[in-house]
């Protein structure tokens, strides 16, 4: 059987297995799924994001979290550098590096955290500063995960709990504790990451919380339950308690659309979009999503009521992405 091609408008006929190799060569479709390449859509959805904030924003922060195989063309530690996305991202966001991998409070096994460990020394080489979140709980654990970061040059928090959601007690002060002023990433020597307010009954609970801490940056979310901070909340949270000036960072899922946030459309549950995948088995109301899609890139950038857009406008300093490896979804 052969397939008609279309030559200045004359009828050509070709066989199959030579249209098919054509295909290869010249990146034509036969369907839709030929000749997508996952890591290659996120890499290419991040710098889009990056170019669109910093268009805005110069110095706000682009920092996406894990996926750091993004990094090389391969994905390999060995692998050539893809300057265009190291250039357009600030950082790099690691989860599990030392503890949590399989298990809060228990050490990553060797093998995948060699593996990490390659990728995110590559991103120090390359000028961006990685920040690891340990889960771990035991002091002595917590003590360890902060002095092996700090041994690779790495910014670290020690996550008592998965979901985010305490100022740890342990240890009392952060981490290198620092009453400079942060203007910029590279002062920045501690983070905490607390996304989840559950805890707190206000957001001027929340806000006086926070404030009381000495943390360089803070990672939060755009909103406290469903109502949103607004740039006066963010103002406030940018201040030490000595009024020197801290980082305010706000979480952003890109590669999971979540049902309990505003974009959600009720008629979701009944009939989803073409692009809305399945339910996160781990993560009730968190389902994957094909980033690459239009109306997905639509709901996180590039309109006033766009995610990232939202970010922005409260006065963020820079968005914390996070499902930056949902290629590994697709690739399995």
């Amino acid at each position: 059987m052969g397939r008609i091609l279309k030559q200045h408008g004359l009828g050509v006929k070709m066989p199959a297995v030579v249209f098919i190799l054509i295909c290869n060569l010249f990146s034509c479709k036969p369907d839709d799924n030929f000749t997508i390449d996952y890591r290659v859509e996120m890499r290419d959805f991040v710098i889009g994001m990056s170019e669109y904030a910093k268009k805005q924003h110069p110095g706000f922060l682009i920092i996406p979290q894990n996926g750091q195989e993004l990094i090389t063309h391969n994905g390999d530690s060995n692998g050539i550098l893809h300057l265009k996305y190291v250039q357009s991202i600030n950082g790099l966001g690691r989860e599990d590096l030392f503890f949590g991998y399989n298990s809060d409070d228990q050490a990553t096994p060797e093998t995948e955290k060699d593996e990490m460990l390659c990728l995110c020394t590559l991103c120090v080489e390359s000028g961006l500063e990685v920040l690891v979140t340990d889960y771990c709980s035991t002091p002595s654990k917590v003590d360890s995960s902060y002095r092996w970061n700090y041994q690779n040059g790495f910014i670290s928090f020690a996550a008592p709990e998965r979901n985010l959601n305490v100022i740890p007690g342990y240890p009392v002060r952060p981490y290198g504790e620092n009453s400079s002023s942060i203007d910029s990433i590279h002062d920045v020597r501690n983070f905490l990451y607390l996304i989840n307010s559950e805890n707190y009954k206000t957001k001027a609970d929340f806000i006086s919380a926070v404030s009381a801490t000495w943390y360089d940056m803070v990672i939060i979310d755009l909103f406290h339950f469903e109502e949103a901070y607004t740039s006066q909340e963010i103002e406030q949270l940018k201040k030490k308690p000595n009024g020197n000036k801290r980082m305010v960072v706000c979480y952003l899922s890109i590669g999971e659309a979540e049902d309990y946030r505003y974009y959600w459309k009720s008629d979701w549950d009944i009939a989803k979009p073409d692009w809305l995948e399945a339910e996160n088995p781990n993560w009730k109301g968190n389902y994957k999503v094909q980033y690459w899609n239009r109306d997905w890139k639509q709901i996180i950038f590039g309109n006033p009521d766009s995610y990232l857009d939202k970010i922005i406008a409260t006065g963020f300093d820079g968005a914390y992405l996070d499902l930056v490896d949902a290629y590994e979804y697709f690739e399995e």
